[in-house]
């Protein structure tokens, strides 16, 4: 499947804190990335595809519960983001419709998953776009989008749009509402939209997974956006280092920081991921060449007990993945004590400032860090990514559970969820730490909490390409409903 899009003249502007320092930032920053919009009818033809594909995998689904989901899907108004651009481009859509129908959801704060909704700015903005002349040259044109509110949006308590903000407005993306931030793996207000009792994993899979917008931009600092994915059922990505401009707090909490994006479809998150690293090359979903695929089940330690629908979520996925032609094999990655260093650089360098208004968890969070800041040393990621480079001189990509269990259960106050945290999401964190890019593909329900499961895809640097691509095939052999009931 080839999703194309265009890209408009990106704002190609990168600090060297944006990019972590890093000298590669210098080939996204130089010049202008610029060429006319391609994304067509295959566009259209292939998300119908999908459609009726889920419809003929329904009957052989994991359990009862999702063959009756999948049978009564409902849809977002207007589809998918690369719908409703292409729908833009060529004049059967206008802007201030769209925008509307999302902003109207905003409102009403649906799944409680927006803590600002921007009806008012959005439909502005909507408008003034239904003027421009080269909506043909926006591969996001009229997008309804959700931005992280742990970055800058213009208007919105900020005098100048995040990196981030300012390529996906520049795209033609429309900025309707904003989640909360997320410090925590867990969530007390947005809750989950399969199952209300349970928490979301993060406001931005809340506002994806129902049906308020198809794309949603998400900072994954501890996994934020996979984990949010994963809870909600909704493809999400983190990019490797130096992908994308990150300019979140004084050092992207201690490098683990990445800018990533949550969609209903692979298509829309390559799409989006596209703009924000400037990159069009990244919408390219092509089947990727013949991949070797380890399939490591083992938990970062023996205290971890996985549930066995996560279990068989990577299973899952690793089958579909053979059966599509890649070698796959089981393996066991080398974690060491990746997670110890990942708690201290968790614990000393919060990306939020204390300024006396935040829920106390969070505040004694914070007074922790700055009694550990001293055992934070550099060597300590050294040795771990040391181990996996040799880990990955024999495979292209891993596969693992995304999660250990369902989310956990919402609750209607803020309370000490480190222990939750910890215990269902120990696949998630590794990657942060040494910077590789990682994606959280739905694979099916667990029947009991009636939440998805998923499986984690992750590779070394640069391999933001090949997780997208073979994302996307296995979107096509196992499509997961796009949208909560």
């Amino acid at each position: 499947m080839r999703l194309k899009s265009g890209s408009p003249d990106f704002d190609n502007e990168a600090t060297g804190d944006d990019q972590h320092m890093c000298d590669e930032a210098a080939v996204v920053a130089d010049g202008s990335i610029s060429r006319k919009a391609a994304v067509t009818t295959t566009v259209v033809r292939n998300v119908k595809a999908v459609d009726e594909v889920a419809e003929d995998e329904a009957s052989t689904a994991a359990d009862d519960r999702c063959d009756r989901v999948r049978q009564t899907e409902p849809h977002p108004p207007r589809g998918p983001a690369a719908v409703i651009a292409a729908g833009v481009r060529d004049g059967s859509l206008l802007p201030t419709t769209v925008v509307a129908e999302a902003a109207a959801l905003a409102a009403g704060r649906k799944a409680n998953a927006v803590s600002v909704a921007r009806a008012e700015r959005a439909m502005a903005e909507a408008a003034a776009l239904e003027q421009r002349v080269d909506l043909d040259a926006l591969p996001l044109a009229g997008v309804p989008v959700a931005i992280d509110h742990r970055v800058s949006i213009e208007g919105e308590a900020a005098t100048a749009d995040h990196p981030v903000v300012r390529r996906l407005r520049a795209a033609g993306a429309v900025v309707v509402a904003a989640p909360e931030l997320g410090l925590w793996g867990t969530t007390d207000s947005p809750r989950n939209p399969w199952n209300s009792a349970r928490c979301a994993g993060g406001a931005s899979g809340a506002a994806v997974a129902s049906g308020l917008v198809p794309v949603a931009y998400g900072s994954d600092g501890l996994g934020s956006v996979r984990v949010a994915a994963a809870c909600c059922g909704v493809f999400g990505i983190k990019p490797g280092r130096c992908t994308v401009p990150v300019v979140i707090g004084a050092d992207a909490w201690s490098g683990m920081v990445e800018n990533g994006v949550l969609a209903t479809t692979v298509g829309d998150a390559a799409l989006a991921l596209s703009v924000m690293a400037a990159r069009p090359d990244l919408a390219e979903v092509d089947t990727p060449g013949r991949l070797r695929i380890g399939l490591a089940l083992n938990p970062p330690s023996r205290l971890f007990r996985v549930d066995r629908h996560w279990t068989a979520a990577a299973r899952r996925a690793g089958s579909v993945a053979e059966a599509a032609g890649h070698v796959v094999e089981p393996t066991a990655l080398p974690y060491d004590n990746a997670l110890f260093s990942v708690f201290l650089r968790w614990l000393s360098a919060a990306a939020v400032p204390d300024h006396g208004r935040l829920p106390w968890r969070t505040r004694r969070h914070l007074a922790l860090g700055r009694l550990v800041q001293r055992l934070v040393r550099p060597a300590q990621i050294d040795r771990v990514e040391a181990r996996l480079l040799e880990f990955f001189d024999h495979y292209d990509v891993v596969i693992t559970p995304a999660l250990t269990a369902p989310p956990p259960e919402a609750r209607a106050r803020h309370t000490c969820r480190q222990p939750a945290c910890v215990r269902f999401s120990p696949f998630i964190p590794l990657w942060n730490l040494v910077g590789w890019p990682a994606a959280s593909v739905p694979m099916g329900m667990q029947p009991r909490a009636g939440t998805p499961v998923a499986a984690q895809l992750s590779g070394p640097p640069g391999s933001e390409s090949t997780l997208l691509r073979l994302s996307a095939q296995l979107e096509i052999s196992r499509p997961w409903q796009r949208i909560a009931p």
